[in-house]
């Protein structure tokens, strides 16, 4: 059913008493609201808006409610706005511009929050968020790391280099003054010591970190030195397995590496380490961030032609060259390499149903942005939740995953997250019950951001803005 306006007088009639009218910006009636936080559906509820927050949350019909904007949502199901907790901005300053255009893609599905997981336009991240916080642009709430830690020489450009404790106390330093909102580690080039530096710090310090693992850090170190997220399922499959403890010293004497350690991680998993490392996640409150839509997607490059997703024609060119390194080197890699990815992402996928029902908190993240092949910004998100119930999550766990656990993250939960009353009034009306099929989130009737409603209409031309 299509979410439609309905005008004031009848909504007058039927709500009218003799006592004083309650006033709103917006009034939602009839809803289905998911409470993602107990799982249950709340049955025929009016949400009142106020001054861009919840103020009004019932099934009490007989009072005298009025308010600016009215709307009718009988039959659709109302949830917190979601958010996409692994996305990107980057490619340097010639990708600033393109980047930008990426913004509409995430509103016009609904993403109504991102965590930036680190790159090399923070200063430009930051006037965007400011920009968008006063108004003057629409686009998702932002939470940045701004630029990644890392060792000398790192992958990705804009990253610090950490190699001393002096170093690492000067890098965690200096993020906390940028005023970002969490750190995000990387892995290519820190060494043992410096990770943990970095952690640990941080964690006297008070702020949050995310982040990939070296392979010469044990999974129990670096959750136990503070590791708030962990990024992908790497870590975890170390952690599961009898033989990290050999990996971890072959690595830390160049006797192995992190691709090639991957069959004998998969190989000698067991039920007892599985049931160690997940407690350890849980007891030490460690969040997951699985990413399995762009497993799926980067798994199987070589196989899937992309050459007509439909995306191709919202991002930019610019970025669309960026896609061609992991191309080219899925296209180059051999039978062996291609068959142990295969294996490593059908592994991923049975490691998702396990950590739920051991109580670990997922976080659901795109991993979209440049260099990342065909994962799109907003859609992608969309994808994560499919593939997240696909391996086995009941779906409220899903829902879960993209709204109140990504704001208990970043510690916003108190505004953020679920509709209760007091928190900031960011909503999808939809026409079918994402807890009956997962898919129901991409069948937004309405949006709600920061106080204002936006159509299904409105959200297609943010769409369309940034068509090439």
């Amino acid at each position: 059913m299509k979410t439609r306006y309905i005008p004031t007088f009848l909504l007058a009639l039927f709500l009218y008493s003799c006592t004083p009218k309650s006033s709103y910006d917006i009034l939602i009636t009839h809803a289905e609201v998911i409470d993602v936080e107990s799982g249950e559906i709340l049955t025929d509820h009016m949400i009142g808006i106020k001054d861009g927050k919840v103020a009004l949350i019932t099934d009490d019909y007989s009072g005298n409610y009025k308010a600016d904007e009215m709307i009718e949502a009988d039959g659709q199901y109302v949830i917190p706005g979601l958010w996409d907790m692994h996305i990107h901005f980057r490619g340097g300053e010639e990708l600033i511009e393109e980047n930008k255009n990426l913004i509409p893609l995430f509103t016009a599905n609904g993403i109504t929050g991102v965590r930036e997981a680190g790159g090399d336009m923070t200063s430009t991240i930051f006037e965007w968020r400011e920009t968008i916080e006063q108004g003057q642009m629409v686009g998702p709430h932002i939470f940045t790391s701004g630029p990644k830690l890392d060792g000398p020489g790192g992958t990705w450009a804009g990253s610090i280099p950490v190699n001393t404790q002096e170093e690492a106390v000067k890098a965690v330093d200096s993020l906390i003054n940028m005023n970002v909102d969490f750190i995000k580690l990387y892995d290519s080039r820190i060494s043992r010591d410096a990770y943990i530096w970095i952690l640990e710090e941080a964690k006297r310090r008070g702020i949050k970190t995310s982040g990939h693992m070296p392979f010469s850090v044990m999974l129990n170190e670096a959750v136990e030195a503070g590791l708030g997220s962990v990024e992908h399922l790497y870590y975890v499959l170390k952690g599961t397995s009898e033989e990290e403890e050999a990996v971890t010293a072959d690595v830390i004497s160049g006797q192995a590496n992190f691709w090639g350690s991957m069959d004998r991680l998969m190989a000698t998993t067991t039920e007892a380490n599985e049931t160690a490392t997940f407690n350890l996640l849980k007891d030490n409150d460690t969040y997951v961030t699985p990413t399995l839509f762009i497993g799926n997607t980067l798994t199987y490059l070589k196989q899937v032609d992309h050459s007509n997703d439909e995306y191709l024609n919202y991002v930019g060119d610019g970025i669309i060259d960026t896609y061609q390194g992991r191309i080219r080197s899925a296209m180059r890699a051999s039978e062996d390499y291609t068959n142990m990815r295969i294996n490593l992402n059908n592994t991923f996928v049975n490691l998702v149903p396990k950590l739920h029902k051991a109580g670990v908190k997922l976080l659901a993240g795109s991993d979209c942005g440049a260099s990342n092949s065909y994962v799109y910004p907003g859609t992608s998100l969309h994808g994560e939740l499919q593939a997240m119930v696909d391996a086995g999550l009941p779906p409220i766990a899903a829902l879960k995953a993209a709204t109140i656990n990504g704001a208990e993250f970043l510690e916003v939960d108190d505004q953020y997250g679920s509709l209760k009353t007091g928190k900031m009034a960011d909503l999808l009306i939809l026409n079918g019950n994402p807890l009956e099929d997962i898919r129901n989130t991409r069948e937004i009737g309405m949006m709600v951001l920061k106080g204002k409603v936006y159509t299904k209409a409105e959200m297609d031309a943010m769409l369309e803005s940034v068509r090439k």
